[in-house]
Order: C-alpha cells, then sequence, then structure tokens
C-alpha cells in the first residue's frame, strides 16, 4: 500500500562565506594577522597598502560574465560540512604567536635563545664518568627519556624491555637502577627522579648534614605520605620532635625544586605573550575603547588583476585559453572582494560587541573594583547587540582587552547571578573574590572548612550551601582545609 505524507523541515544551512567570516571573528589579533598573511600570499588579486583602487572593477566584472558562466563550477550547500569548516584545528593558538606591539610600532621579533638543550646538557655531563658502552647506553637512554619537568615517569621494566627493542641493549633492572643512581647526580639536582618523593630525597640527601636537613630527609624518606596530607602531629610522635624542629625541617623541604628540569634557563622554551585586541581607557570620566590598529588593515583589490580582466574585455576574438584566463582571474578578484567586506565586518562585530560589554560593566571600568561586576552571561550581550549567544562567545573567549587595571580576558567578565540576603542579584566572581580573601586571612593552624566557610558567607550577606562552597573553592584552585594546614 502506497502512503504519501507532507512533512514540513525547517533546517539552517550555512554557506562557506558564513562559515569563514566566523572563523576570522574567533581569531585573535596576531593569529588573525597570521590569516590574512596567508590570503596575501594565496591570492594574487589582494594587495594591502593605501592604493586607490577604482570602481570600474564592478562594471568590468559583471560585463564578461556571460563569456564563462556555461563552464563555471557551483558549489551545492548540500556538500558542505559545518563542523569541518568550524574545526578547531585551524585556529590557532593566540599564545603562541602574540607579541605587544601596535600597527604604529616597528615591527620586532625576540629571537629564540642559541645553545644546547636540555637533554644536551645532560648528556654533555656523562662525559665526567667513566662509564662502560653499556652503561653508556643505558645512560642516554635514560637522559633522553626526561619530560620538561625533569622526572623520568617510566617503570624499569619498561625501559628495560625498551631499550631491549629500540636499542639492541639487552641488560638487567639492577644495571638499569645502577645507572639511575649516576644520572641522579647530574645537576640540576632532582633531575631524573622517578617521582616528587625521590626528586625531593636526591635533593636532600645532596645538601649538607645539618641537624634540620637529616630530619627533612627522614621525613621525605620515611614518612612521605604523612608529610603530603599534612598529619603533623603524626610526624611529632614518630620523629620525637617538637613543633619548632618539624618547622624548620618542612621550611627546608618547602625551598626543594619539584620540577628541576623548569630550572634549566637553556630548554628553548618560548616566552608566551598576550596581545590585547581592545584597549579601554578613561578620558574625561568617559570611557574610551579602541580596537588594535592591526585589526584593520588597508586592502584593495589588484589593479594588475583588474586592468588583466579589462584587457580581456577590450578583445574581439577570445580564445578558449583566454577565458580560463579571465575564470581564474575573476575567482581570485571575486574571493579578493569577499576577503576585504569580511574583514570589515569582523571589525564591526569586534568593536560592537565589546563597546556593548564596556558599558554594560561601565561601573567596573570605571573603578576598576571587581566588586562592581555585574552578573552578565553571554545572551545579555548578544540581546543588547541582536547578535547569535555563539558570536558574542566567539569574542569573548579568545579576546583579550587593555583596560587601566592590567590586560583582561574578555571571557572573565561574564559570571552568573545569585541573591544575596536582600534578595539582590550579586556576581558569582564577587561571592569567589570574598570567599578568597576569607581563605587567605584564616588562621593556617585551623583552617576553615567548607562548612565554616559557608557560615562565614552567610554572615556576610551570601547564603549559598556547603557544597556551593567547596565548588567555587575548587575553581579558585584552593585545596581543603587540611591541605592548607601549616605548623
Amino acid at each position: 500500500m502506497l502512503k504519501q505524507n507532507l512533512q514540513f523541515k525547517l533546517s539552517q544551512k550555512l554557506s562557506p562565506q558564513q562559515i569563514q567570516l566566523m572563523k576570522l571573528i574567533q581569531l585573535p589579533t596576531q593569529a588573525f594577522e597570521q590569516r590574512l598573511k596567508q590570503e596575501l600570499e594565496e591570492n594574487p588579486a589582494l594587495d594591502s597598502g593605501k592604493e586607490e583602487q577604482d570602481n570600474e572593477f564592478d562594471d568590468d566584472f559583471d560585463n564578461t560574465q556571460d563569456d564563462y558562466n556555461d563552464d563555471a563550477e557551483t558549489i551545492n550547500s548540500e556538500d558542505i560540512n559545518v563542523d569541518e569548516y568550524l574545526s578547531d584545528d585551524e585556529i590557532p593558538d593566540y599564545r603562541t604567536q602574540a607579541n605587544n606591539y601596535s600597527s604604529d610600532d616597528e615591527e620586532k621579533t625576540m629571537p629564540y635563545a642559541a645553545g644546547t638543550s636540555f637533554t644536551q646538557h645532560l648528556i654533555s655531563q656523562l662525559n665526567t664518568f667513566r662509564l662502560t658502552d653499556e652503561e653508556r647506553d643505558i645512560a642516554e637512554f635514560l637522559v633522553g627519556s626526561v619530560d620538561e619537568s625533569g622526572y623520568i615517569r617510566r617503570s624499569t621494566p619498561d625501559i628495560m624491555d625498551d631499550l631491549a627493542f629500540t636499542q639492541n641493549v639487552y641488560t638487567t633492572e639492577e644495571r638499569i637502577d645502577k645507572v639511575f643512581n649516576i644520572v641522579h647526580q647530574l645537576d640540576p639536582s632532582g633531575v631524573g627522579a622517578r617521582d616528587l618523593q625521590e626528586c625531593l630525597s636526591i635533593q636532600l640527601h645532596r645538601k649538607e648534614k645539618a641537624a634540620d636537613i637529616v630530619l627533612a630527609t627522614r621525613i621525605i624518606d620515611e614518612a612521605f605520605d604523612q608529610f603530603t596530607k599534612k598529619h603533623y602531629q603524626k610526624l611529632l610522635h614518630k620523629f620525637d620532635i617538637s613543633e619548632d624542629q618539624l618547622k624548620d625541617a618542612i621550611e627546608e623541604i618547602e625551598r626543594l625544586n619539584p620540577k628541576p628540569g623548569g630550572s634549566y634557563s637553556g630548554n628553548n622554551r618560548m616566552v608566551e605573550h598576550v596581545v590585547p585586541d581592545f584597549a579601554i581607557r578613561i578620558t574625561d570620566g568617559e570611557l574610551e575603547l579602541t580596537l588594535n590598529g592591526r585589526n584593520a588593515p588597508e586592502l584593495h583589490v589588484s589593479r594588475e588583476y583588474n586592468d588583466m580582466l579589462k584587457g580581456y574585455k577590450d578583445t574581439t576574438e577570445k580564445s578558449k585559453s583566454q577565458k580560463d584566463a579571465v575564470s581564474f582571474i575573476k575567482q581570485k578578484l571575486d574571493a579578493a572582494k569577499w576577503f576585504i567586506e569580511a574583514i570589515k565586518q569582523r571589525q564591526q562585530t569586534l568593536f560592537l560587541t565589546m563597546s556593548a560589554i564596556m558599558h554594560y560593566q561601565k561601573e567596573y571600568f570605571l573603578t576598576g573594583d571587581e566588586r562592581n561586576l555585574k552578573p552578565m552571561i553571554l545572551k545579555d550581550i548578544a540581546d543588547e547587540i541582536n547578535m547569535d549567544v555563539s558570536t558574542v562567545s566567539r569574542v569573548a573567549n579568545s579576546k583579550y582587552v587593555d583596560t587601566p587595571y592590567g590586560t583582561k580576558l574578555i571571557k572573565e567578565f561574564f559570571s552568573e547571578s545569585m541573591k544575596n540576603d536582600q534578595g539582590e542579584d550579586v556576581s558569582t566572581r564577587e561571592i569567589k573574590m570574598i570567599l578568597g580573601t576569607v581563605i587567605e586571612e584564616e588562621d593556617k593552624r585551623k583552617p576553615l572548612t567548607d562548612e565554616n566557610l559557608a557560615g562565614i558567607l552567610k554572615q556576610k550577606g551570601y547564603p549559598i550551601a556547603r557544597r556551593t562552597v567547596a565548588k567555587y573553592r575548587e575553581q579558585l584552585d584552593v585545596p581543603v582545609a587540611r591541605l592548607r594546614k601549616k605548623i
């Protein structure tokens, strides 16, 4: 039996141009500059600079449309995978490419420091030891396994297997452990440790044997678990010592380096910088917003390509090769025109979004007092500027603004609301700030539990549950009360 059903389906598909515009909006300043450079390299019909461009291009573009339209390829929007276009893999990370120069400044580049790598630094020290060929092979393999923090986070059996399979070195766990002891003598002290306990122990054993050092060494070697959990009473009883002795030993431990690899200055790590996308200044009591000039390049359509198109128009006899050429030229000109328009839309979207955020949080930007930050979610700004929430998110999540109070990530101005005991909406950011202050001022000998903290916040006019306090505390990267205890 044949049945006919009429169904209505409402769907929205984004064009490739719309998708590319979204990606442009998401790019921070330095990544945007890289994208601009790439487009200028790939499209010879796009030029940068202040050259004037006449308007004859539009007429020429339209008048020759019929000459190649039959052979032109069209793109079916059904074939476009939106997820592929929105892939984060193509979006550079602002932290890897930013600097702090405006478009008016001379462009400077900070070169990488020449010199040896961390691994080479360690291998060079092996030359001071008398090693057999096998020990040398094992030592170089171990040094090559040191991670950026200075640890070798692999078990001895795994290392033994890898030596056999990858280096053709057949040895025993005992020989590997012997070479480990040699690696542990290298600088910086603690390098090559397999865990934090061993790292601290190595450093302590290499210090002079003063009383507090000896006690600190015993604590790490014999009672590491109790030390990390701050069970100070158990430590006092176990080692039969006074609080002052324990305090001195703990101070020695706190002076140690838990990441010896990070202390080596020659590891050629790139220094991370942030370039502000916007700047807010206060002039005569009013806020002034500017967009980083590097986001507003001067682009125009190539005159050379425009002249090539005009030359084709004036030609009486048009060969197939000429038609193929003009098809290519038009494709590049069309892409250039679209890119210029997309840049303008990007500028407008960025400025409009940040302007709305600035006015919404006007009291904060005038004072710098974080208690003046109003509760604000993405939808508040999206409704204000009549744009989609996803557009506001793209601006907020990846952009920085230079304010009189420092450079801030824009998404930090957003927070949920919560009512205080007066029924007023307050920002959760304000509550976190007060919570952080209370924890900072607590007696570290008797840290406040989450229940205590909830009670104090309630007294201050913020009635929130203990589990909410725990969530905010974790978001502030503050450990539980027991781990905050100091002797």
